[in-house]
This record gives C-alpha cells, structure tokens and sequence, in this order.
C-alpha cells in the first residue's frame, strides 16, 4: 500500500489534549479517492501510482481525458477534480480502486503536508524579505521602503544573480513537516494539528514519515466546549477570580499568600 494520499483544505479549527493544552488544528477532505493509473517502470520508465480526488461535470472535460478516464469513472457523470501521481510501487492497486484515508495514515501518525502557498501578488522587499527600509531623515523622507543599492562599482559590474528585489510574492511549492494526525473518520476527513500550505479548497498531499508512540488522543473539538468539560485548571482560576469579587464587595481585605 501507498504512504501517501491526497487531501483538499477546508479550514482551521482548536482542539483540545487530555491535559488541557489548546491545539491548533487543519481539517482536510482526503477521500473519496479513486486510482486512475499505474505507471510501470518497463512501460514509462518509473513506477508510480495517480489518483483521483474531488468532482466535477464530465462535460467540461475534454475527450482525451475521459478517454484517460474510462476504466476510473465506471460510466458516473462525474470525474475527478485533481490527478496527481504518487511515485511508489503499488503491486496490489488497480484502476478503478478506492483508496480510504484510514488505510493509509492513522491518529498518532507524524505526516509532512505539500501544498501551494496564498499568493500575495508583487511585493516590495520589506514585505518580501523583512528590509529594514532606508532612514527618516537626511532627505531621504520619501524612500522609508526602498531597497538601497542593489550592486557594486566596476568590478564586478553587474547584479548577482538571487538578488533580493521586489516581485511575486507567495505562489510557492511549501512542505510542512511533523504534523500529527489527531483522528480520521471513515468519509475521509484527516484532522491535522497546526497549520497547513494553501488556500480553502486546495489540493495537498500528505505523506506518512512516522508514528508517535504514546499518542492520547483529542477531549473534544473547538465548537463542542462545555463549561464543565473545561479543564480543572481553569476551574480554579475562575474559582479564584470569583472570590477576589465577593471579597471585594464586602470591603473585607483579601488574606494574601505568603511564598514559601
């Protein structure tokens, strides 16, 4: 089997540990996916798997694709939204196979996650590489964000190449690694902890590289608090807070801790 599997960004949420700790965390849509070719290293020269994820309207793809497609799609209206290939052997997949998230990744699970990162269109050097910008005075009022000198004299003449100058910002091939899977449910939504390349409704691929060995697993998610689900610890701050208000309305002085 495969260690890696597409996936599609829906958003960010929290989540939190056993012991009370917050947990920023990224949904993803991994599934339904659907292989739709097997590359052989005696036929094309390398090995690899190419799957299939999302939807879209088979009459807005051309004919060479659904000819591509023929033995993937089974004569469904819809196709896949995204190929994409997965350079290992896989002896035991055929076209036309689904592939579910659970098989391939598990909670506990570390990952490294590919994506194209939110583009921020042309921007100047100090938003693209953190310049300081030139002094406030000595007439130079008007030139806070401008790079400076760029080059140096006759020798060599010339700009190095790699020069950091203002352009396109963002739009990059980003990979994010040692991410931990906190859980994956049967239609294929893969929680991730921390945050992950790309925009709402992007493709990533996410790749197996290794397994935590004590995992515990998540309390509960963001939206699903309780008061009395929250941990102990914040109990006995408002506990706390509560009693600095009634001692205040008494105008009794509150008995101060002495530390040891």
């Amino acid at each position: 089997m495969i260690n890696a599997i597409l996936g599609i960004k829906k958003g960010m949420s929290q989540a939190w540990s056993e012991d009370g700790r917050r947990i920023p965390t990224t949904l993803i849509q991994a599934g339904p996916l659907v292989v739709t070719q097997i590359k052989a290293h005696d036929r094309d020269g390398y090995e690899a798997v190419q799957l299939g994820l999302g939807e879209r309207k088979i009459k807005n793809i051309s004919k060479a694709v659904l000819g591509h497609l023929k033995g993937a799609t089974k004569g469904e209206k819809v196709a896949p939204r995204f190929l994409r290939e997965i350079k290992q052997p896989a002896e035991d997949l055929k076209v036309g196979d689904e592939v579910k998230a659970s098989d391939v990744i598990s909670p506990g699970d570390l990952v490294k996650v590919i994506g194209i990162s939110k583009g921020k269109g042309f921007a100047g050097v100090v938003r693209r590489y953190h310049f300081a910008g030139g002094p406030r005075t000595h007439g130079q009022s008007d030139r806070e964000r401008a790079p400076g000198s760029i080059g140096q004299t006759t020798t060599p003449g010339r700009v190095y190449k790699g020069k950091r100058m203002a352009g396109r910002m963002g739009s990059d091939r980003v990979t994010i690694r040692n991410l931990v899977v906190l859980s994956v449910k049967d239609n294929g939504e893969v929680l991730l902890s921390g945050p992950v390349p790309g925009n709402k409704d992007s493709l990533v691929t996410i790749t197996k590289i290794g397994q935590i060995k004590d995992f515990s697993p998540l309390v509960v998610r963001g939206q699903d608090i309780k008061p009395e689900e929250l941990p102990p610890m914040e109990v006995e701050v408002e506990a706390e807070q509560a009693e600095a208000a009634s001692a205040a309305d008494s105008g009794e002085p509150k008995e101060e801790k002495k530390e040891e």
